[in-house]
């Protein structure tokens, strides 16, 4: 008989609590592997895709592309034997190496307590080698084949999450307030458990169901299971239009949908599509406009939303208070030109922003509390002797701040190639949320949108924001002569709480003199 499995939206890390479903890359009756991406999920903090826990045969989708669902919610459900043999009796384990597992789920598997296990992994980590699953020992009077489903291991998947900094790299300055006990935990509710599901008949895998079919009124509808084809510009296009890819028929090779097919749907009158009961069917569409009001809605979720949470819990919190300065910065413009032609900088593509973010790890030594935290519960400052860099980037899913972890200890070579990577992989739309948490000083840089400067907001749980405007050439005073210069403007946020006028002017004006003249930097 069928062996069904519910495969439920696993916690993905830093306490996100939902998730939007945006593709399916499976459909019902398509043979998974272990580890084949399945679905592909947008989050408060990026785009993640999920990989499937089990190799079998999909079964159901329980949620439609579009929808957003808690952590905990089943999506899925993997038929792991559908050729409906028995499965192969356990295999007897030493009590060691069971005492060793326990500590450790695999994804989907209910572990001691009720808790489900997710892809950063169950319980703490001993660091000890893991265990290579055994092979099972052949049954008398069972076919190998009829075992292969029943005795696949499944794997461990855990997302790599840096470990916390030594002790010593952190400082506390303690605020003269006492800290208060904090209230006792109450025990969780135990788990109810789950009514037992009714096994569905086994089902051989099907060839893949035609795009849409016409009801008896001409209404077009998605047929069951339909993945839609198109490129992952083509569905960024649609989703900014408000099309729904499931309700088109692709004109492009192999019915693949083209932007002119989104463009060519998007002036269309919108059809509700309708789903057979007990069918997944897709999203609704959404009209991209309007014309009765002259307007269009998009909802506020994903990271715009955690985005906009963020920047007013941090501007009615820390108050902000910005300085700026105007600096002459040809002389970095002209060993950038010299050491882009160098051997070290071949194929390394070398930006203003590399020149700011060495010069804010270099002035941050002479002037810490730029990098440090406000700790209201404890009441305390923590001098951070580290600094994880976040840099602003625009998305097309919003502003994200992913990190560059120990920027300080980052040659200006090391940084060009990280913050390199860093952009590439924030333009996919992959960047990991463990990728943008923990940072201590970040850089928006306006100047690649041509402006010259701004009033940054300070990123939630730091201290200070520098934006770098745009470098332009413009008239300067040098030597009592005024002769054309590359000229750019800094602006400097920073929560006073931490951070007075003196501390705050002389940081800024470190960064400006290491960018003015970068032979400063050997002074420091």
């Amino acid at each position: 008989m069928s062996k069904l499995k519910q495969f439920p939206l696993p916690d993905v890390g830093e306490g996100l609590t939902e998730a939007e479903i945006l593709t399916w890359h499976v459909a019902p009756g398509d043979e998974v592997e272990v580890n084949q991406i399945i679905v592909e999920i947008e989050t408060a903090k990026a785009a993640v895709e999920l990989p499937s826990p089990w190799a079998g045969v999909v079964s159901q989708l329980h949620v439609k592309p579009g929808e957003t669902v808690n952590v905990g919610t089943p999506i899925l459900t993997i038929d792991l034997d559908p050729s409906g043999a028995a499965p192969a009796p356990p295999q007897p384990a030493k009590a060691e190496a069971d005492d060793a597992d326990e500590t450790k789920g695999k994804i989907g598997e209910e572990m001691p307590g009720g808790r489900i296990a997710t892809l950063v992994g169950y319980g703490p980590r001993s660091g000890a080698a893991t265990r290579r699953p055994r092979k099972p020992t052949p049954t008398p009077g069972v076919s190998p084949d009829s075992q292969r489903v029943s005795s696949v291991p499944v794997r461990e998947l855990h997302v790599p999450v840096r470990e916390p900094s030594a002790p010593e790299r952190e400082s506390r300055v303690t605020a003269p307030q006492p800290r208060q006990p904090e209230p006792s935990r109450q025990p969780e509710p135990s788990r109810q458990p789950e009514p037992p599901r009714q096994p569905e008949p086994s089902r051989q895998p099907e060839e893949r169901p035609a795009a849409t079919s016409p009801d008896g009124n001409g209404v077009v509808t998605p047929a069951p299971g339909y993945v839609p084809l198109a490129k992952p510009p083509v569905r960024k296009l649609a989703k900014e239009l408000g099309v729904d890819l499931h309700a088109l028929t692709g004109s492009g090779p192999s019915g693949v949908i083209t932007r002119e097919d989104v463009h060519r749907a998007a002036t269309e009158p919108a059809v509700e599509p309708t789903a057979e009961p007990g069918l997944v069917a897709a999203a609704p569409s959404r009209p991209a406009y309007d014309p009765a009001t002259r307007e269009q809605r998009l909802p506020i979720r994903g990271v715009r939303k955690a985005m906009a949470a963020a920047m007013v819990s941090s501007a009615f919190t820390a108050p902000h208070v910005t300085e700026f300065l105007t600096i002459d910065v040809t002389p970095m413009m002209e060993l950038r030109a010299r050491l882009k032609d160098s051997q070290a900088f071949r194929g390394v593509k070398l930006t203003p922003l590399a020149f700011a973010a060495k010069a804010v790890c270099l002035a941050a030594r002479r002037t810490p509390e730029v990098n440090s935290t406000w700790d209201e519960d404890a009441g305390e400052i923590i001098l951070k002797q580290y600094v994880h860099l976040g840099i602003a980037a625009a998305t097309p899913r919003g502003l994200i701040v992913p990190k560059v972890r120990d920027a300080d200890q980052l040659s200006l070579r090391e940084l060009a190639v990280a913050l390199e990577a860093l952009a590439e992989t924030a333009r996919e739309g992959k960047t990991a949320p463990g990728d943008m948490a923990g940072g201590t000083f970040t850089i928006t840089n306006v100047g690649v949108f041509g402006v010259d400067t701004g009033t940054p907001i300070i990123n939630p749980g730091e201290s200070a924001i520098l934006a770098l405007g745009a470098i332009r050439d413009m008239p300067w005073v040098v030597d009592g002569q005024i002769v054309p210069r590359k000229v750019c403007q800094l602006s400097l946020s920073f929560d006073h709480r931490l951070i007075d006028g003196q501390l705050g002017s002389q940081f800024l004006a470190d960064v400006g003199a290491l960018l003015a003249d970068p032979a400063v930097a050997i002074t420091y």
